[in-house]
């Protein structure tokens, strides 16, 4: 906290790969695993994904509720995100943190 200015409370398993051990033992240091509801290949950066197809998966695939899991070196994911975010708020959806839906 004292680095960031913040507490971090939540946790995504890297791969999403996670065994009963360690959703125990990050529950033990006070983290609360949150799992994403829609992901997509952006994470190879040797291989990024068409911007207009992976923009029409996206809104595609919004739903209420949705953690969306979109990787930060993703060239795509970058050169997309602003009209996402604008096209996901004309159709009405909110953007919301996770401490919004405790």
């Amino acid at each position: 906290m004292k680095n960031f200015g913040y507490e971090m409370k939540y946790i995504r398993p890297p791969k999403g790969e996670f065994s009963q051990h360690s959703l125990q033992v990050t529950n033990q240091l006070g983290y609360t695993t949150v799992m994403w509801s829609f992901a997509y290949e952006d994470w190879n950066e040797d291989k990024q994904p068409d911007e207009s197809k992976s923009k029409k998966k996206i809104l595609d695939n919004l739903h209420n509720g949705e953690i969306m899991l979109l990787h930060g070196n993703s060239k795509t994911n970058t050169n997309i995100l602003d009209s996402v975010i604008k096209e996901a708020k004309n159709m009405e959806y909110e953007f919301k943190s996770l401490d919004e839906f405790e």
